[in-house]
């Protein structure tokens, strides 16, 4: 077994990044470094940098299609080999970055037979397709394709619910992160009172963003969500007018903790 070797500071707190590669378009690996840091330092920010990179990081996808000749979403459709579902689901995969705020429009029109891909979706010039060979339908028979797009740009997930159909609009889940996964580890040296970590975190992208821009903008949404805390109470007065009542469960930590030890 080879052990791996790294140079890093001893005295003041910096990152590197150790490792950068492109597996694909849609596959962008990254390893970096930050040290030195005290015991139990490296554990505190790799949690909170793992959730702020899968949760805190808006991205862009293709939430919405639109088109009245399709009766539902289990249909077949004559010249056209997938289903309206598997088009739907190839709409979900793919890529796109974007400044938008908020939602936008597109649209694919082709006309067959022939492969409709990513490359055919018509869209904003702030709406950039990451994949352009990214399969999305067949036509085998000489017919319009012609669909209305909606994108839109966001966090986390948005799962589609029974409300959100409409006649001839299909809403699509979206997964807005363009992390697909994160993990810390942590290498101690030193000893006694001289010990000190080296945490290193690991980054995957969909492309949209490569892992380093990943983690400058986990850092700065953990950043913004602290930053509240560093003024005074009085400093916030002048947002009385903006707040309103949230009603609070009456129940304490010990009265919690007392409730579940009487259901023993």
């Amino acid at each position: 077994m080879v052990q791996e070797k790294v140079r890093v500071s001893t005295r003041t707190l910096e990152w590197k990044c150790v490792e950068s590669r492109a597996d694909s378009k849609r596959l962008y690996y990254g390893r970096f470094i930050l040290s030195p840091l005290m015991k139990g330092q490296a554990d505190t920010i790799g949690i909170a940098m793992r959730r702020a990179l899968l949760g805190e990081i808006e991205g862009t996808c293709i939430t919405r299609a639109k088109s009245e000749k399709i009766p539902h979403e289990y249909s077949t459709i004559v010249g056209i080999q997938e289903s309206v579902h598997e088009i739907l689901m190839n709409l979900k995969e793919i890529v796109l970055r974007s400044n938008l705020y908020g939602t936008c429009g597109a649209s694919i029109c082709v006309r067959g037979p022939g492969y409709v891909t990513a490359q055919d979706i018509i869209s904003p010039p702030y709406v950039e397709i990451i994949d352009n060979t990214q399969h999305i339908v067949s036509l085998t028979e000489p017919i319009d394709f012609c669909i209305g797009l909606e994108i839109e740009r966001n966090r986390g997930y948005l799962i589609k619910t029974p409300n959100h159909f409409q006649d001839g609009s299909y809403p699509i889940d979206a997964v807005f992160m363009p992390v697909r996964n994160a993990n810390h580890s942590i290498h101690s040296y030193g000893n006694g009172n001289e010990k000190q970590e080296i945490l290193f975190l690991e980054i995957w992208t969909n492309g949209s963003l490569t892992p380093k821009e990943a983690l400058h903008e986990a850092s700065r949404n953990l950043i913004d969500l602290f930053i509240p805390f560093l003024h005074t109470e009085e400093e916030n007065l002048h947002l009385e007018d903006n707040q309103h009542m949230v009603p609070l469960t009456p129940f304490t930590f010990h009265d919690k903790l007392a409730k579940v030890r009487k259901k023993k």
